[in-house]
């Protein structure tokens, strides 16, 4: 059991639920004490010293009857329910599939008797469906639908429609038939739990057994890779990143060493040597950058979005001013929502209001709405932002707009979450407004995203 109970929890640790060593020890304390007589027991003693989080509640309930539980499900001998005639019509009837496939007729029979499958026959299904490369749980179900095939799971419901006909037309009443049928698929979905058990209890002893690997870093972890769980953690992190970057902007201000000569702090600093200036002191002016900053919410880049407002709104302090549009398939202005709320709670309401739907991205015509009516935020002291993929679902790229936008600020830069390998392939006009920006970063996590904004802070 202690063997059990140590391959149980380096499963849940390997599902990513977080279990130090000293809660193992209470839960082994805490199951020495309790005993395994009562099941109901022993469960709520496991939950209670290794489960933490509300979040990890469903991982636990997944993995412990994998670990704990009967796996064998029970099955019926079915001609224990049918009287003597009916058992001769049964046996007659499995007589005349003797054209069948032995190995079908074998299972079908293995049906009938209610005989599940032995550890024996699980092994070997398992090797020939390659069970043991197989090493993550969401690999399950493609496991279960090939070990179902490989014993003929999917083949035995023609068997038994064949075997009803028959049994039909050797007279067989309609009432039995139907019992008959509803003995048969019960036996047949034990079965097919009992393959899925099987792999899943597989799964989970090959996670078990696996060495620790150690999880990379959440600022590394690309966006088009972040679990649900891992973008609450993302929400939580970008403020304590925020910070960073204002304490860095700080610093950088303080130890500045060239601007405009300061008269009075440098006489100041060389009272010692009799007012001699042996010291020059700089006036350190550090310009704040105006920035405007256009989003895509679109499916493909939206959490990048999410962290990219939530940052620069967090660090308004390090801003001149800040004018914010997000499109899909036109522009929308949402300065006046960060104005009113707190940055997470203004993006939360952004992001909920600007779902995507049926229409497509199309940054060319958000191009020309913002060219018509918001044109004169930009000056030669802004900083415009564009983030996207520069997917335009084949509409116009409005590249003339593009052109005048850089014209006009001071830098037109780019903030692209896909790789430059995929630019100008399908619908993608990246290529053509890399051309015509200033720059491009390439944002593909949240590290990146920091290094961006923190290089436009430096540069203001």
């Amino acid at each position: 059991m202690d063997k059990r109970m140590i391959d149980f929890i380096r499963a849940l640790r390997a599902a990513g639920v977080r279990i130090s060593l000293a809660e193992s020890q209470d839960a082994m304390y805490g199951t020495d004490m309790i005993g395994v007589q009562n099941p109901g027991y022993f469960r709520s003693t496991l939950k209670t010293t290794l489960v933490k989080e509300a979040r990890d509640q469903h991982l636990f309930d997944y993995f412990f009857p994998l670990f704990f539980a009967n796996n064998t499900p029970p099955l019926q001998n079915i001609p224990e329910n049918l009287s003597p005639e009916e058992r001769e019509m049964l046996e007659q009837a499995m007589r005349s599939l003797a054209g069948q496939m032995q190995a079908l007729k074998q299972l079908l029979q293995q049906l009938i008797d209610g005989q599940p499958f032995s550890d024996e026959e699980l092994n070997d299904l398992g090797s020939q469906s390659g069970m043991s490369n197989a090493n993550e749980m969401s690999q399950r179900p493609w496991f279960e639908r090939r070990m179902s095939r490989q014993a003929g799971l999917q083949q035995l419901q023609q068997m038994i429609e064949q075997l009803m006909e028959m049994l039909e037309q050797m007279g067989m009443n309609q009432e039995t038939l139907d019992e008959l049928r509803d003995m048969l698929q019960q036996n047949a979905e034990g079965l097919s739990d009992q393959i899925s058990n099987y792999v899943g209890a597989s799964l989970a002893q090959q996670m078990a057994d696996q060495e620790p690997q150690p999880k990379p870093d959440l600022l590394d972890v690309p966006f088009s890779r972040l679990g649900q769980d891992e973008i609450d953690q993302i929400r939580d992190e970008v403020r304590r990143l925020a910070a960073r970057l204002r304490s860095r902007a700080a610093l950088r201000q303080k130890k500045a060493k060239v601007g405009t000569p300061d008269p009075r702090k440098t006489m100041r600093a060389n009272m010692r040597y009799g007012g001699t200036p042996m010291e020059l002191r700089y006036r350190t002016r550090h310009v704040k950058p105006a920035l405007v900053v256009i989003c895509d919410v679109s499916t493909s880049v939206r959490y990048c979005t999410e962290f990219l407002l939530t940052l620069i709104y967090e660090l308004q302090d390090l801003v001149a001013r800040t004018n914010s549009f997000v499109f899909i398939g036109d522009l929308v202005d949402i300065s006046m929502v960060f104005k009113e709320h707190e940055p997470q709670e203004a993006v939360e309401r952004v992001l909920n209001e600007n779902r995507p739907g049926y229409y497509n991205t199309d940054l060319g015509n958000s191009l020309n709405t913002f060219r018509q009516d918001f044109m004169g935020l930009v000056t030669g002291k802004t900083t415009v932002i564009i983030l996207g993929d520069g997917r335009n679902n084949y509409n116009n790229p409005r590249l003339d707009i593009a052109q005048d936008v850089q014209r006009r600020a001071r830098r037109l830069l780019w903030f692209c979450p896909e790789h430059p390998n995929q630019w100008g392939t399908g619908d993608s006009d990246m290529h053509e407004y890399a051309a015509n920006s200033d720059g491009v970063y390439y944002v593909s996590c949240l590290r990146d995203l920091a290094n961006a904004v923190d290089q436009i802070l430096v540069d203001g």
